[in-house]
C-alpha cells in the first residue's frame, strides 16, 4: 500500500493571462483551491535564428534569456528582432530558459521604414520596365542580353523586390 501523498505535494495549472499577469490555480490539498498571481517578466526579442532553432529575448530587467524554438507559440516561427514578447522563465543547466512565449507587438519592419517615396519608386519602376522591355526584344530575336547587361538587371531587380517585400 503506497499511503496517502504528501500534503504539500500542488499541482498547478495555468488560467487566463490577461495585461502581463498569469493567474494559476493552485491545489494545495485534496479540495482546497487558492488563485495565485504570478507577473510575467516581458523583454524584446533580442535575435533569432529559424534554422539553429533558437535565439534570446533581451528582457526589460536587463537579463538575457534563452529562447528555443519550441517555446514559441504556435504558426510563429521566426520572430522579428525587436518584437515585444511576454514569457516564464526556468532555470536551465546555462541559465535561464524562457517558455510559453506570448508575442505582444511586432517590431516595426526596417525594410518598410527605409523603402523609397511612392514618386521615386514610381520612376524606378518605370525605367525598369523599359529596360525588361529591352531584354524581352532581344529574347524575342533569340538573344540573350550581354553578361554585364543581365548582371544590371539582375541587381536592379533584386534591389526593386526588397523595396516592395515588406513582412508583417
Amino acid at each position: 500500500m503506497l499511503g496517502e501523498p504528501p500534503r504539500k505535494l500542488a499541482m498547478v495549472l495555468p488560467a487566463l493571462r490577461a495585461g502581463g499577469r498569469m493567474n494559476f490555480w493552485y491545489a494545495a490539498g485534496p479540495h482546497i483551491f487558492e488563485t495565485i498571481e504570478v507577473n510575467m517578466p516581458s523583454g524584446r526579442i533580442r535575435w533569432f535564428d529559424a534554422k539553429k532553432g533558437y535565439g534570446f529575448i533581451a528582457g526589460d530587467d536587463g537579463k538575457d534569456v534563452f529562447l528555443p524554438q519550441t517555446a514559441l507559440p504556435q504558426g510563429v516561427r521566426n520572430p522579428r528582432k525587436g518584437a515585444k514578447v511576454e514569457y516564464s522563465v526556468i532555470e536551465g543547466n546555462r541559465g535561464q530558459v524562457a517558455m510559453g512565449v506570448t508575442m505582444v507587438a511586432s517590431a516595426p519592419s526596417l525594410v518598410k521604414a527605409t523603402r523609397p517615396k511612392p514618386d521615386d519608386m514610381a520612376a524606378i519602376v518605370e525605367d525598369l520596365i523599359k529596360l525588361l522591355d529591352s531584354a524581352g526584344n532581344g529574347l524575342r530575336r533569340h538573344r540573350y542580353p550581354s553578361a554585364a547587361d543581365s548582371r544590371k538587371l539582375a541587381t536592379l531587380l533584386r534591389a526593386v523586390a526588397d523595396d516592395f517585400d515588406v513582412q508583417d
